[in-house]
């Protein structure tokens, strides 16, 4: 594989990926990078969670212009973006995961559009899955005792593309407009470097999943504002890094990133009710697919997936150990 040469110029923004095993994604990941990015001056910071596939060293074989951080140990992913970031002086960070492809403009668009939005702190665009569908999970709404109710039974499933039922999603949007959000996913993050330090990066307590959330809401709660383009597109497989199919580890993980974010950021009744109807949630869906064996042997995997993620409930009820409440 040839390494593409940046052009020539002080880099304006410094793309940030952390990668875990990813080897041949992450090589993808960087050559559409640079394929497609050709007004923005970029810096590219690969820091690897010490893969055991040889990732590091075939990112300096094949793009000597990119650096790389290989760490010891694996830190996870916000550590990881903590620790590159420190390594930018640009005035843009850009977050990008490891299993990406940028399309065409994909960076260009995105940085022309917010240097268009001077008001704008965090930015981001549209993803799609490898067979072209829209991922509508580039962006969300903020999580509300409505929207909870809604998943803990069953209503977000039934009507995924309804505004009502799924409004964290925003199922009835197709990304194909400009608009303001709460939450921009962590895998195609544009945001100042001055927020970046302001806000001291992810929080730590957020190992896995949850962590961009996080960020988001803490800019919100400082004023600051967050954008979606439909003219920057790119390509994500989704959890390359965790194996890809949800199993009941990273159902934990991520249930333990759903209770953190509600300890942290609410507080009072609805920070109870919250973590109630989390707890609903994974309940309901045991007895439901339960119950659903009787009718069908097909339903068996997943009866015992969220069966096993209620019987290990202690592991994430609680949420990350070190998220304290307000």
């Amino acid at each position: 594989m040839s390494a593409q040469i940046e052009a020539a110029g002080e880099p304006e923004v410094t793309v940030l990926i952390v990668s875990y095993n990813t080897r041949e994604l992450t090589l993808k990941a960087i050559e559409t990078l640079f394929e497609t990015t050709v007004q923005t001056q970029i810096k590219v910071i690969v820091l690897d969670n010490a893969s055991s596939d040889g990732s590091a060293e075939a990112v300096r074989d094949s793009f000597p212009q990119v650096e790389v951080i290989a760490s010891e140990e694996n830190l996870g992913f916000a550590a990881g973006n903590n620790v590159a970031a420190k390594q930018a002086n640009t005035e843009w960070l850009l977050l990008l995961n490891p299993d990406t492809e940028c399309y065409e403009g994909a960076v260009d668009n995105l940085v022309s559009f917010a240097k268009g939005h001077p008001g704008i702190s965090i930015f981001g665009g549209r993803t799609y899955y490898p067979d072209g569908t829209l991922n509508l999970g580039s962006c969300w709404r903020q999580s509300s005792l409505w929207s909870l109710f809604c998943s803990a039974f069953g209503l977000t499933l039934l009507f995924p593309n309804s505004s009502v039922f799924n409004a964290d999603i925003m199922g009835a949007w197709k990304r194909d407009d400009a608009r303001q959000v709460d939450i921009v996913a962590g895998c195609f993050l544009l945001t100042r470097r001055r927020l970046w330090e302001e806000l001291q990066g992810f929080d730590l307590a957020f190992y896995m999943y949850g962590e961009e959330t996080d960020f988001c809401l803490r800019a919100g709660k400082l004023g600051h504002k967050l954008m979606i383009t439909p003219d920057a597109n790119i390509m994500h497989l989704v959890g390359a890094a965790t194996g890809g199919a949800v199993n009941v580890r990273k159902t934990k993980l991520i249930y333990s990133s759903k209770v953190s974010l509600v300890r942290k950021h609410w507080s009072g009744t609805k920070r109870s009710l919250g973590l109630l109807l989390l707890k609903l949630a994974i309940f309901n869906r045991a007895f439901v697919y339960k119950a659903a064996v009787f009718a069908s042997k097909k339903y068996e995997s997943r009866a015992e997936h969220w069966l096993s993620v209620w019987r290990d409930r202690k592991e994430w009820a609680n949420g990350f150990e070190e998220v304290s409440a307000p």
